[in-house]
């Protein structure tokens, strides 16, 4: 039995609104229905798993084709790769990119294929104009309805939809509002009739997450530029909260306790401090200041299995790097993926939309 053949493009207006975990649940909704689909971002943003001589797949397409143990030829290759040095280069040319052209050879390049293409954008409706792909400029060039991920605050958040509106009309096929506080959701709910009345069709409103907002112990070495002490291993832990430990070893111990999958920053010299953050729902203990733990906190950390990372800054600019960190890295955990397409199947109704593909 043949499929028929649609693209679907995923976009926001803002960067890091939600965008992978839709294209996780979008992609297990394909594979729950037996949809044959294809996977790509036309403009690629993260190539820190790129060799120099393979093709130019952007990491999320890798991650999501080994989820999903999808073929070669279904993770599609981008044209472009967006990053300081190609920017300036294109920049430099002194020229408009000509978004058309772009189009027909990305178009080109992807042929026509049974099932559903799926394409994410960049992260912003403007991001990728430069190259000439940008979500209204894809969406134009290839004739592609768009579905929008976006993180919801409050009602002033329709403002970038409505742009986003006029920019793509009626190939704009709807949202999914994300990042909801589950204390709002009523009201979220309460406000769909009124974003439908101005063309905004609103297929699921998936509340905050803190395991989709969670970073992993290695990316807070990373942007941290932390030494671990000890539990190398342990670099996919996932942190959920921050915690300071700047209080009496007592009330921290209380306060340790209501917390879960939390990374603690405290000072190195604070002894009590890091033992009692030891015995509770601690990820990773990051030590800040000059002076060097005690031996026997090492053992301790070893003995229980937790990170403990030394770094170079104050406490001040520590916490700021790790609160900074939340909610903006890429999808890339297994178990993040799995709960990701769970919450759309659970808070998302699509059968609208596949209705609109012809499926």
């Amino acid at each position: 039995m043949g499929y028929p053949s649609a693209t679907l493009l995923v976009g926001s207006c803002e960067p890091f609104s939600g965008k992978s975990a839709l294209v996780m649940g979008l992609a297990q909704q394909f594979r729950n229905r037996g949809l044959p689909f294809r996977y790509g971002k036309p403009l690629a943003t993260s190539l820190e798993q790129q060799g120099a001589s393979e093709p130019l797949i952007d990491d999320d397409v890798r991650f999501v084709g080994e989820f999903f143990s999808l073929p070669d030829a279904a993770q599609l290759t981008s044209l472009k790769a967006i990053a300081p040095t190609t920017a300036e280069q294109q920049l430099l040319t002194g020229h408009q990119v000509d978004a058309t052209a772009v189009s027909k050879e990305l178009a080109a390049m992807l042929g026509v294929a049974e099932g559903i293409t799926l394409l994410e954008a960049a992260g912003s409706l403007s991001e990728g104009l430069l190259f000439g792909l940008s979500l209204p400029q894809l969406a134009t060039g290839l004739n592609a309805p768009v579905l929008i991920a976006h993180a919801w605050e409050d009602a002033r958040s329709v403002e970038p939809l409505l742009q986003a509106k006029a920019q793509l009309g009626n190939q704009l096929l709807g949202v999914v509002l994300n990042n909801i506080d589950p204390a709002k959701i009523e009201a979220v709910e309460r406000a769909v009739p009124a974003l439908e009345a101005l063309g905004l069709h609103v297929y699921g409103l998936l509340p905050r997450s803190p395991l989709l907002r969670s970073v992993t112990v290695g990316e807070l070495v990373q942007r941290l530029g932390a030494e671990m002490l000890c539990c190398r291993e342990r670099k996919d832990l996932l942190v959920e909260t921050l915690s300071i430990g700047a209080m009496n070893v007592n009330s921290a111990m209380e306060f340790f306790r209501r917390q879960r999958n939390m990374a603690v920053v405290t000072g190195a010299d604070r002894t009590d401090i890091q033992l009692a953050a030891l015995e509770s729902s601690t990820q990773c203990l990051i030590l800040t200041g000059a002076a060097d733990p005690l031996p026997q906190l090492v053992s301790r950390a070893q003995e229980l299995d937790v990170p403990l990372l030394k770094v170079n800054h104050d406490t001040l600019t520590t916490v700021a790097v790790i609160e900074k960190a939340f909610g903006h890295v890429r999808l890339h955990e297994t178990v993040k993926a799995s709960y990701a397409a769970r919450m759309v199947a659970e808070h998302c109704a699509f059968e609208p939309l596949f209705k609109q593909l012809g499926f």
